[in-house]
């Protein structure tokens, strides 16, 4: 059964594999260490979170921590509580502004990672 969060979740991964080189992790809650938000993500260089939320549904104490914890690391959180939220188009003009406005010569290509000692 889909729930009204899932919805939210499934439509924000739409948007985010329209990005090349965007790192995501969505951590599956098992009760083993510290908790945090939804999603944990960066691209361009550039650190940043997602909740997300069933229509209504505000953030939990603990997700409000965590999103002012990432806040005062300068990373930056959209909480998305609707497929039609006005969010999803705050993350799609974020991200688009990375994406025209960094440049990428720091980048590290996979290969050059495999050959870094430990």
């Amino acid at each position: 059964m889909t729930t009204p969060e899932n919805l939210v979740k499934a439509k924000t991964r739409q948007v985010l594999a329209e990005y090349d080189g965007l790192y995501t992790h969505w951590p599956v809650p098992a009760g083993f260490g510290k908790r945090t938000i939804d999603c944990l993500a960066c691209y361009r260089g550039r650190f940043f979170g997602i909740e997300t939320k069933a229509p209504g549904k505000k953030p939990t104490l603990n997700q409000v921590k965590t999103i002012r914890d990432i806040e005062l690391a300068m990373g930056r959180v959209f909480v998305i509580d609707d497929v039609r939220s006005p969010v999803l188009d705050e993350l799609r003009e974020w991200l688009d502004g990375l994406r025209d406005g960094i440049q990428d010569d720091h980048r590290i290509s996979p290969d050059q990672v495999a050959r870094r000692p430990i």
